[in-house]
C-alpha cells in the first residue's frame, strides 16, 4: 500500500462526524438534476473534504466546519416531496467522510421511495474497501460509485458523469459492494 492510499484510509476513518441523526451539507437539496447520474435525480451536497483536488469545482465544500447541519429526518421529508426522480446522488464535499449519515439516507430512499442510489467520491473504491467500517457499509448500499480524485491534467469534458480520465463509473452489486461493471 502506498502513502497516498494510507493517507486516504486515515482520512476516511478519522474525519469529524456530525451528531447522530444529522448530516452536514454545503447547500440545499437539488431535484430534477440530469448531470449526476442516470435519469432525473435528487442531489445531496455534503460538506467537508480532505482531498482538496486542484481544479475542484466545489472548493467551498472542503471546510469540515462549513455549511450547515440538518436532521436526517428533515432531509428524508424533503426528498419525499420531489416527484418523478429516478434516484439520489451524493456529491460533495466528500460523502465518504459522513458515511453513517449518508447510508441512513440511502437506505431510507431505497425503502420508502424506491430510488436507486449513486455517490461520487474522491477516494478510490479500493481505499474505501480498505477503510472498512461505516464507509464500506455505505458503499454496499450504492448502485453506482464514481470514484477517484479529480486530476486537472486529466480533465476531459467528454466523459459521462466524470471530470477526469482517472475516475471510474462503477456499477455495484447492492448489499455486497462487488463491482459488476466499469465505465
Amino acid at each position: 500500500m502506498n502513502e497516498w492510499d494510507k493517507k486516504a484510509i486515515k482520512n476516511i476513518q478519522t474525519a469529524p462526524q456530525p451528531a447522530d441523526g444529522f448530516i452536514r451539507l454545503s447547500g440545499p437539496l437539488e431535484h430534477d438534476n440530469i448531470v449526476n447520474g442516470d435519469g432525473l435525480r435528487a442531489v445531496i451536497w455534503t460538506q467537508g473534504c480532505p482531498n482538496h483536488c486542484k481544479g475542484c469545482q466545489n472548493p467551498e465544500t472542503w471546510d469540515f466546519a462549513g455549511g450547515f447541519e440538518i436532521e436526517i429526518k428533515e432531509i428524508c421529508d424533503r426528498l419525499s416531496k420531489f416527484p418523478g426522480q429516478a434516484g439520489v446522488t451524493f456529491c460533495g464535499g466528500e460523502p465518504f467522510v459522513q458515511p453513517k449519515a449518508c447510508k441512513e439516507i440511502a437506505d431510507w430512499v431505497r425503502k420508502n421511495l424506491g430510488w436507486n442510489v449513486w455517490s461520487f467520491s474522491g477516494f478510490k473504491y479500493e481505499q474505501i474497501k480498505a477503510a472498512g467500517g461505516d464507509a464500506w457499509e455505505f458503499l454496499k448500499s450504492l448502485d453506482a460509485l464514481i470514484d477517484g480524485p479529480f486530476i486537472l491534467s486529466q480533465k476531459d469534458l467528454g466523459l459521462k458523469y466524470r471530470g477526469s480520465k482517472n475516475q471510474r463509473l462503477l456499477h455495484l452489486k447492492l448489499g455486497t459492494g462487488e463491482i459488476l461493471s466499469q465505465e
